[in-house]
């Protein structure tokens, strides 16, 4: 999973109900000849003014990735009024930046940019909105607000606490419950933030103790390596949160091997697979937190709004926000229907 240091400045609900809901009309009481405060210019559905985006991203080398590519190609694609440039996509530093500045060249009316390291990244951020195009900052946030008019992205410590608050709930009643962690690469922030998120929602449970905790790699292999490690150690627990649902794939696999079924699992990001399987209920999987892709479609809609001098639906200002953290909705059997449509592969 990309890497987050979270700015939580404004909540906006859930993205994966969709991001169309960032856009609907705006609605008011009062009589035609009457105008009320919040009768502003939104975003909507209908053509207007011709908007070039031009989108950045990381190489798609992961299923979350390569979601957020698709997500931004098919949001676009909804709108005749928008055209979209987007590059090949690298995790080298350098080239990023060469793809970035050849889209400034081109005068792009506005840009998405999902760094690969948004520190690295900063100064192209600033260079873009010196530039006059105004930069919407997905995810992985830059150094400085000055360089983006608008920081969407995920909210990592949400997710733990969501995680935590779920499996506590679940715990609440048993006596010396124990929980252990498949977490992800502990040398990104995000990591570190779903830990603590995770851990702070712990606490309101003194029943629950955490026995153990894994850092795996985001991929299947670490955590089908990380997961058997666990297992090895830890005879019995009640519950396991696993970070990410690719490495989940791996976790399920030390899982079956190890013919474990005595606990529950919740996973983290909202892979397809991970739906699919909470959906059919025969296994230790129950849930997972949302770090929902859907954020880029939503980064395509606010990018159309900013290129039209429009807001939001639903809102009084003028203006699209400075910064939208995504809600890290829990989706379990209850609700799994809704959200299959945004899984990822």
């Amino acid at each position: 999973m990309p890497e987050l240091t979270s700015r939580r400045g404004l909540l906006f609900g859930t993205a994966a109900i969709g991001a169309g809901a960032l856009l609907v009309g705006c609605t008011s009481n009062e009589s035609d000849d009457e105008p009320a405060a919040n009768d502003q210019p939104a975003a909507d559905d209908k053509p207007g003014k011709e908007v070039t985006i031009g989108f950045a991203g990381p190489q798609a080398d992961h299923g979350w990735l390569n979601a957020i590519n698709d997500n931004a190609k098919s949001r676009a694609k909804k709108y005749s009024d928008v055209t979209l440039e987007i590059t090949e996509g690298s995790n080298d530093t350098a080239a990023q930046i060469g793809q970035i500045e050849t889209l400034i060249n081109k005068k792009v009316d506005v840009l998405v940019v999902l760094p690969a390291d948004g520190k690295a990244l900063t100064q192209v951020g600033l260079k873009a909105m010196r530039a006059g195009i105004p930069v919407i900052n997905l995810d992985r946030i830059f150094n400085t607000p000055q360089a983006y008019r608008c920081w969407i992205g995920g909210d990592n410590y949400g997710m733990g606490l969501n995680a935590g608050h779920y499996i506590g709930e679940k715990l609440k009643d048993k006596s010396d419950a124990k929980v252990i962690e498949l977490a992800g690469l502990d040398n990104l922030e995000l990591t570190k933030q779903r830990t603590q998120g995770f851990d702070d929602a712990l606490k309101n449970y003194p029943n629950i103790k955490k026995v153990a905790r894994q850092a795996a790699e985001f991929t299947v292999e670490s955590g089908q390596a990380k997961m058997a490690q666990l297992l090895q150690a830890q005879s019995k627990f009640d519950a396991l949160w696993n970070h990410d649902d690719d490495q989940g794939v791996g976790a399920l696999r030390a899982i079956e091997q190890a013919g474990r079924d005595d606990f529950l699992m919740v996973g983290g990001a909202g892979a397809l697979s991970a739906f699919q399987a909470i959906k059919q209920d025969d296994g230790v999987l129950k849930a997972t937190v949302l770090y929902p892709p859907t954020m880029a479609a939503s980064a395509i809609d606010l990018a159309r709004a900013l290129g039209q001098a429009k807001g939001i639906g639903g809102m009084a200002e003028f203006e699209i926000p400075a910064s939208i953290t995504l809600y890290s909705a829990v989706v379990d059997k209850a609700n799994v229907d809704q959200y299959m449509p945004t899984g990822f592969k």
